[in-house]
């Protein structure tokens, strides 16, 4: 029977409402700076790649946040024009990297944060049936004050962020199902977890012994994963919990 349900946290629950390119494009122009969008799609791979924060089990937060903000600047500059003196061009890249962490970054920018539409029918549907509730998420600083802010933190029995310092486990890693298992208190055959990615959501859970669902709300990843819904909405029509 299962008695908690667990959801990743971003393109799960929440998005950005203003998306990098606009944040990015908005510092662009106060700044009177043409920028080289051809570099664009290698910069952000890039970005995604490294921006990630480091691995929680041999980093501490701070230099966690260090490594983003170097990956953030790393970013800028690849789509600066070329020219200029280099100690110039260095404080522009600087400065214009602190003001898209503060459009861009969770830290900064809480007030981007938005929820999907079906969130909180979905969270007080389940909260009504007798459910535990969590949010698993590989996220680089601790959830509670974001999940605050958007008005969902009393739904859940435990917020458990990849970077707080009491769970230092990213997904796909067992570490941190295991700690939010423990957190609600049950087993790993009594929970669902519902989330974005293939790789760290299903995987992961799955490897717990966990029933892994995948939200494919942009339906691009068809015929990945047999159990995916488009919504939440569709979470208990789809796969009943009670």
């Amino acid at each position: 029977m299962i008695k908690a349900v667990f959801f990743d946290f971003y393109y799960t629950l929440c998005y950005w409402r203003q998306p990098l390119e606009g944040s990015l494009q908005k510092v662009a122009d106060r700044y009177q700076i043409q920028l080289n969008w051809d570099n664009f799609e290698t910069a952000y791979q890039n970005l995604y790649a490294e921006a990630s924060g480091s691995d929680p089990g041999t980093h501490n937060l701070l230099a966690t946040m260090r490594e983003i903000v170097d990956s953030y600047c790393a970013f800028v500059g690849q789509l600066l024009p070329e020219g200029g003196p280099s100690r110039s061009r260095q404080a522009l890249q600087e400065q214009m990297t602190w003001e898209l962490l503060q459009y861009e970054h969770s830290l900064f920018a809480a007030s981007n944060a938005t929820l999907y539409d079906d969130v909180i029918p979905t969270l007080q549907k389940l909260k009504d049936a007798g459910l535990k509730l969590a949010i698993v998420s590989n996220w680089d600083t601790p959830l509670h004050p974001l999940t605050e802010r958007l008005g969902i933190a009393h739904y859940f029995d435990a917020i458990v962020a990849s970077h707080d310092a009491r769970v230092r486990s990213a997904k796909p890693d067992a570490g941190i199902f295991r700690y939010a298992l423990a957190a609600v208190g049950v087993s790993a055959g009594e929970a669902v977890h519902v989330g974005d990615t293939y790789a760290a959501d299903i995987v992961g859970a799955q490897g717990v012994g966990i029933q892994a669902i995948l939200i494919d709300r942009e339906g691009t990843q068809a015929g990945i994963w047999p159990e995916t819904i488009r919504e939440l909405g569709e979470l208990q029509d789809a796969f009943p919990f009670t």
